[in-house]
């Protein structure tokens, strides 16, 4: 035989388990096909709620087989008192798988109705932080027009104050030009002058510097010896025989007490 190898796991191929078809001989009735509505996943593996209704069942069984028969009235009776019985009991049953139902479905309503609730409490704290921020920017808004009007204003007085009596005044050159915080050295820009416009006007342009021929011919403006690098190796200190010379040791000691 041949292995092969693939790449999916086996329980991606895992199917329901197989149930088996089976024959039942007559007059008999096995217990294990009350569990036969039970399927793989619906019952199947048994919990504790599966448990019950296999000891319910077993339990109805010793019931039934319990009965007395009909052959008097007296055992007639009797019967019906047990089936009474049973009858209630069964739908006391019911009454608490309901009640059971009911709890569970309460809850299930009580987290869905808590989570809703969370969810409206974050959309309305998000919704008054928004009104909060618009109204911040609002009033930052306003206050910024405020103070530029109380600005303008306030130029505006000073200016009357200058010339109170509205007499007409001539342009004073000499006392401009001899105060440095004038309109001749630092004009406004509200009066409609931008210095930063022309400001490439007194940038530096050089033709040797901002072109490539101009640095070609500046660098050959040059001499010859200043792109020839010469370098003298200094003199040794000391002799062949590695002894120090008596003026090498003095410029040493000289150094450390300059250092």
């Amino acid at each position: 035989t041949l292995g092969t190898q693939t790449d999916y796991r086996d329980g991606e191929a895992q199917t329901d388990p197989y149930s088996p078809e089976y024959v039942v001989c007559s007059g008999s009735v096995p217990e294990i096909l009350a569990l036969a509505a039970l399927t793989w996943g619906r019952g199947l593996p048994a919990g504790q709620a599966e448990m019950e209704i296999i000891d319910r069942i077993r339990e109805k069984r010793a019931w039934e087989a319990a009965l007395p028969p009909m052959d008097s009235p007296s055992n007639i009776a009797k019967r019906l008192k047990m089936m009474e019985a049973m009858e209630r009991k069964e739908w006391a049953y019911r009454e608490e798988e309901i009640d059971k139902l009911q709890k569970v479905q309460m809850e299930v309503f009580k987290k869905l109705l808590q989570r809703r609730e969370e969810n409206q409490n974050k959309l309305e704290v998000l919704r008054l932080k928004n009104q909060w921020q618009n109204h911040q920017k609002a009033k930052e808004e306003k206050i910024r027009k405020i103070q530029h009007n109380c600005a303008l204003m306030l130029r505006k007085l000073i200016a009357k104050r200058k010339n109170c009596m509205g007499k007409l005044e001539r342009r004073d050159i000499i006392k401009e030009y001899n105060d440095f915080s004038s309109q001749v050295y630092a004009p406004l820009s509200r009066i409609g002058f931008f210095p930063d416009s022309s400001s490439d006007y007194y940038a530096a342009k050089n033709f040797y510097l901002n072109t490539f021929a101009g640095l070609c011919e500046l660098e050959e403006s040059l001499q010859h010896s200043v792109s020839q690098i010469k370098i003298t190796a200094p003199k040794p200190k000391c002799t062949k025989s590695g002894y120090i010379r008596k003026s090498a040791r003095l410029e040493a000691v000289l150094e450390q007490v300059h250092q």
